[in-house]
């Protein structure tokens, strides 16, 4: 099944432009990897940080939903983006994760896909697409959220509604947010 391959293409040149030094243990391996084990799932990415106060909230829903629909092939991923990984560890002390967690240090991924808030979400369907996007976390929209997971499990394939993630860096920032990719 090549259901993320377009993602992973993505990743995989993303991550061969990174120079020697950084391909070991990059944050952009840890995502290719962590993508490739959830290969065909409905996949929710959260960027998030320990200073961030809506991500108090956002953690307990996304255990919640982790919880909920792993079974009908949905995970979360979630890249954290402190500079300093113990304040990252004291949040995730304080606010369990019972989700795959990646560091992204300097920033390179959010970089890429224009991270400007925090939480910042992407729900990627089974094919690999970008299909919503979130700045925020709010409650008041957390059914919204999971309408938009339901929507994307109960969907077999959506590649004929939106185009694939491009395979080069330039082009996945310009096309992140083309009509069929929502951002709320």
């Amino acid at each position: 099944m090549k259901k993320t391959l377009a993602l992973v293409l993505f990743l995989i040149a993303f991550t061969a432009s990174a120079t020697a030094a950084e391909q070991v243990d990059s944050p952009q391996q840890s995502l290719e990897q962590a993508l490739l084990k959830q290969e065909g799932k409905v996949v929710y990415i959260d960027f998030w940080a320990s200073w961030c106060g809506p991500c108090v909230k956002s953690f307990p829903w996304m255990n919640k939903i982790q919880q909920q629909y792993k079974e009908q092939g949905f995970t979360v991923i979630s890249i954290n983006l402190d500079a300093d990984e113990t304040n990252a560890q004291q949040f995730l002390h304080d606010n369990p994760a019972s989700f795959a967690v990646l560091y992204d240090p300097k920033g390179t991924i959010a970089k890429h896909f224009s991270i400007q808030g925090m939480p910042t979400s992407m729900l990627i369907n089974r094919d690999g697409v970008i299909k919503y996007r979130h700045s925020g976390f709010f409650t008041g929209k957390i059914n919204q959220y999971e309408d938009e997971i339901k929507r994307l499990l109960n969907s077999s394939s959506s590649s004929t509604l939106s185009k694939k993630i491009p395979k080069k860096t330039h082009n996945m920032a310009h096309n992140k947010t083309k009509r069929d990719n929502h951002e709320s």
